[in-house]
């Protein structure tokens, strides 16, 4: 199975979005310089993921994308989803029933071993990322890649992040 590259665009996006505090956000530009992807490509994947609910997208000029909700209710599958689509991996074409073989439709009448085999794989393939938090993923990092790395992912988020003014009612 290969997934776009938008899917690692994507991961890395809202792994770094993860880091940022409170409501503040990223602006798409700044996620596209730290990951040295044109800002067109990754737009599009950022908009797939404001689509499906995983970031909120502010506009104006502090504007910017933030998680929508906490990270740890965040799965991979859920980016995966947002980014490929819903549609499963394997798609047949019920290619037995073509050619010169082929029988009258009542020869084929159980599904296809083949296609019930690869919808069990991603049936499992999905749990597998359902089960994969981004929360987890960002502890992973901060816990074992290398410091200066942790150090200079930090610095970024600390220096592109954009507080937003919040948006209480005035007592009078």
């Amino acid at each position: 199975m290969k997934l776009g590259e938008g899917v690692e665009a994507a991961i890395h996006c809202a792994a770094m979005l993860a880091g940022v505090e409170g409501n503040a956000t990223l602006a798409g530009s700044a996620m596209a310089e730290a990951f040295g992807v044109s800002s067109s490509y990754l737009l599009k994947h950022l908009n797939a993921l404001t689509n499906a609910g995983v970031l909120e997208s502010l506009p104006g000029p502090a504007g910017g994308y933030r998680l929508a909700r906490p990270a740890e209710r965040i799965s991979l599958l859920d980016i995966v989803l947002a980014v490929e689509g819903p549609q499963p991996a394997f798609r047949c074409g019920e290619i037995r029933q073509r050619g010169p073989v082929k029988l009258p439709a009542s020869a084929y009448a159980k599904p296809c071993g083949i296609n019930v085999a690869m919808l069990r794989a991603e049936k499992a393939y999905r749990a597998a990322l359902a089960a994969e938090k981004l929360s987890d993923i960002v502890a992973g990092f901060r816990n074992d890649a290398d410091p200066r790395s942790v150090a200079a992912s930090c610095a970024f988020v600390a220096r592109n992040q954009r507080p937003q003014k919040s948006i209480l009612p005035s007592s009078k």
